[in-house]
């Protein structure tokens, strides 16, 4: 598990939330700033800094934070406009309506949308991305864990705004709802891809990290099912 990681921002954990979940929040949230813009120095520098422990998580990190240490930003920056963006798309669509049905703003869209609704999250004034890109739904996930809903920035998580509830830990059961219907039956497959995408380079060290975080995620959820 990661010992430090984050956007670089400051968070308000509740004083409640355990070891292990600010833990997990803090793995989403660097998943989430890694995939919603590209990477400056700061990122850069903060992964770098990362020093994994002898699991296969905690390897991945270790091998993601050398090759971070010599990134150059404006390659990573390449790198992420060929992989997500690009002339028309880029390489990998990092968003759950087109993985699991092969279009963009379809079913799982509206689904996800209802769902954050339910949870009274909105999408961020002004911005234009779908709710369910991969970026969104790992914030989301911070949040879920840590109950910290305060307004997210474009460069946390696209398509994500608000919620008025204050600092309120989930417990296990709304989080295991919202991975299991919204990350659990693409995010894994995204992740592989990104692993072994051409234009990959830095981007394929967050490519095994999310592989291996989504497989202990879901095999933990399935253990309190």
């Amino acid at each position: 598990m990661v010992g430090t990681a984050g956007t670089g921002q400051a968070a308000a954990i509740p004083a409640d939330t355990q070891d292990e979940d600010f833990l997990r929040a803090q793995q989403y949230r660097f998943l989430a700033r890694w995939l919603a813009a590209p990477p400056d120095r700061a990122l850069l520098d903060l992964t770098a800094q990362l020093s994994g422990d002898g699991s296969e998580l905690g390897q991945a990190l270790s091998e993601l934070a050398a090759v971070a240490a010599e990134a150059d930003p404006a390659a990573a920056d390449d790198e992420f406009h060929d992989l997500f963006v690009g002339i028309g798309r880029g390489e990998l669509v990092p968003h759950a309506s087109y993985y699991i049905t092969g279009f963009l703003n379809e079913k799982p869209l509206a689904t996800l949308r209802q769902h954050l609704a339910s949870l009274g999250i909105a999408r961020a004034e002004g911005n234009r991305t779908p709710e369910d890109h991969i970026s969104a739904l790992c914030d989301v996930m911070a949040g879920l864990i840590t109950g910290e809903f305060g307004e997210v920035s474009t460069t946390r998580a696209p398509g994500v705004a608000a919620t008025a509830r204050g600092p309120e830990p989930e417990t296990l059961g709304p989080q295991s709802a919202f991975f299991n219907a919204h990350l659990a039956p693409w995010a894994g497959r995204f992740f592989s891809d990104l692993e072994r995408a051409k234009a990959a380079r830095v981007y394929r060290g967050i490519g095994a990290v999310g592989r291996i975080f989504m497989e202990i995620e879901e095999a933990a959820f399935e253990m309190t099912a």
